[in-house]
């Protein structure tokens, strides 16, 4: 049992290396994912910045949280454009003929689709930073918004692993993630909720963004965070345990 574990751990650290090569020979993936938001966080703070009323005197604070989860659904997208390219080449097959694990090479997958994120959060904060950003909270809050932030990733990838294992097209396989980098133009993230109409108000305070902004954003202001991170929590482990279910399923259907 115990060499199988680490026969299986060993399979997905190869699977894992193999796909951080490739994208640190393309580090315009990990660049583009970087740039769009970062310019959004620029539009919005010096040019939108000033007729927005947040309550609050420093609108880099206010919108941080939710350029990060914007950052983050557009870095999954490459994590299903991946898949989809290793199924159109037959490398899940060609994997799968050899003595390695079956899951390994989602696995590996799932964990550069973390490692790659992370990196593209850790670029946005320093840029935040430059522009202003500061936070009064403890290394308890920030390693808790990291632990917000890594399971959000988590549940994004599963889902993303089933439009790569699903998808006909390189299109359709990234399409998936359109509406999930539009969900937080209707939350909290850019603007009080008491601000929107009463039906859109009702879907922005009840949809997983919100939530999760609400608590992040708590963290880095050390503020009390009340509800919204158990209801944080709990959006990211039921996507999460969903789409792995159905991502675990569709991809035994492959081997």
């Amino acid at each position: 049992m115990e060499a199988s574990k680490n026969h299986f751990f060993t399979d997905i650290s190869v699977m894992l290396g193999r796909s951080m090569r490739h994208i640190f020979r393309s580090m315009d993936t990990i660049i583009t994912v970087c740039i769009t938001p970062i310019a959004m966080m620029l539009l919005f703070v010096y040019v939108f910045g000033g007729a927005i009323q947040t309550g609050t005197d420093n609108y880099v604070n206010y919108l941080l949280p939710g350029i990060l989860l914007i950052a983050i659904a557009s870095g999954i997208s490459y994590t299903a454009y991946r898949l989809f390219l290793d199924k159109q080449r037959g490398i899940i097959e060609r994997f799968h003929t050899m003595p390695i694990s079956r899951s390994a090479l989602l696995w590996g997958h799932v964990l550069t689709s973390l490692v790659s994120n992370a990196i593209s959060v850790v670029v946005i904060i320093l840029v935040a930073l430059i522009m202003g950003f500061h936070s009064s909270a403890g290394i308890l809050s920030w390693l808790a918004v990291a632990g917000i932030l890594v399971l959000f990733t988590l549940a994004l990838t599963w889902v993303a692993a089933i439009a790569g294992l699903t998808a006909k097209s390189v299109e359709g396989a990234t399409a998936f993630s359109y509406p999930i980098i539009f969900l937080p133009f209707i939350s909290s993230a850019f603007v009080p909720t008491e601000s929107m109409p009463r039906v859109v108000r009702a879907f922005a305070e009840n949809q997983p963004v919100t939530s999760i902004v609400e608590a992040i954003r708590a963290l880095l202001s050390g503020q009390p965070v009340g509800n919204d991170i158990w209801v944080a929590l709990a959006w990211c482990v039921g996507i999460l345990l969903v789409a792995y279910f159905f991502a675990m399923r569709v991809y035994k259907k492959r081997v």
